[in-house]
């Protein structure tokens, strides 16, 4: 299979989050096929990390990464002349076929690297956690994510905030009988709509996403609780920050912090354009698997929507990239 034959294949293996034992059997064996030592790593139950390294080279200097899940709906391949379409299309089944390719290109070169693919990266980063148990010594490790082959000079972090009210219920008719919930939650929300975030010259802003909102009986019920999810870009640090959100919520609401992911710094290579990825990737979960790099075809702005694309000639220009790349840091 050529690269975008690759790439649509992947695509129409289904493999949202997680269930990815499908496309890693079927990455084994094509990988073995290719001539590579492929081999699964359990994470949990039926899923597996997927390492693939060349026969004699078992402890590559340099590893490709990306991951193999992907967020919901399955959305079988299509192609035009310029695009291929699909869930998975650049986060990430495209970026696994460019280095997959990449690095054949570059065994012909005498040049060995190995290749991880990840369970979990959508929703908790899972397999990158198991697979840094397992380091195989690499020096440097270049993840993939779709950044318009751009080099990210920074990832901004995550950080995941539980807002929980409680109050008491009466009757609506009565609302000093009862201690309104839904109220406490508002109040507490507006006090974070009125702080000023952290911002960083290069990065630029953390941001913040109230991206669900619950509670109360019903119309006629004075809430006893109520709850919201927020979801902040992290540009720092969180320290701050948190103590912050806690100090302005006051004794609204109860704040519980439920994960967090840290903010990255890069390294650039010279001659590459860059970015700053406002989105978070594995590479907070790989510490031991090298210095990282992150650089992938394809526009974060159309991952996970129902149009989910890759233009063709970032998927071959990705392939010349990810090699360039390799030999830069092999120098």
């Amino acid at each position: 299979m050529d690269l975008f034959a690759l790439t649509r294949r992947l695509i129409d293996i289904e493999s949202i989050t997680p269930n990815e034992s499908a496309v890693g059997d079927f990455l084994c064996e094509e990988l073995r096929r290719r001539g590579f030592d492929s081999q699964k790593m359990p994470v949990e139950a039926s899923r597996a990390n997927l390492l693939a390294t060349w026969p004699g080279h078992a402890r590559p200097e340099i590893v490709f990464s990306t991951h193999m899940d992907t967020v919901p709906p399955f959305i079988q391949s299509s192609e035009d002349e310029g695009r291929i379409y699909g869930r998975g299309a650049c986060d990430a089944k495209g970026i696994i076929a460019a280095q997959i390719l990449a690095a054949e290109k570059l065994r012909a070169e005498d040049i060995f690297v190995g290749l991880l693919f990840l369970v979990g990266e959508e929703r908790d980063s899972i397999g990158a956690k198991a697979a840094n148990q397992h380091p195989i010594g690499a020096r440097f490790m270049i993840n993939g994510e779709p950044t318009e082959n751009k080099l990210a000079l920074a990832s901004k972090g995550a950080l995941h905030v539980e807002l929980m009210a409680r109050g008491k219920m009466a009757h609506s008719a009565y609302p000093e009988l009862g201690e309104s919930a839904i109220d406490k939650l508002v109040e507490a929300l507006h006090r974070l709509h009125a702080m000023k975030l952290p911002e960083d010259a290069e990065v630029g802003p953390c941001t913040k996403n109230v991206g669900s909102i619950q509670g109360g009986r019903a119309p006629n019920v004075i809430s006893d609780f109520a709850k919201a999810d927020l979801f902040y870009r992290l540009v720092g640090p969180a320290d701050t920050l948190r103590r912050e959100i806690t100090e302005a919520v006051g004794e609204l609401a109860e704040v519980r912090f439920t994960r967090e992911t840290p903010f990255q710094r890069l390294r650039t290579l010279d001659g590459l354009p860059t970015m700053v990825a406002a989105f978070t990737t594995d590479i907070p979960s790989l510490p031991n698997w090298g210095e990282p790099l992150l650089l992938g075809p394809g526009s974060i702005h159309v991952a996970h929507t129902e149009g989910e694309f890759v233009e063709k000639a970032q998927l071959r220009q990705a392939v010349e990239i990810y090699c360039s790349m390799a030999k830069k840091l092999g120098n």
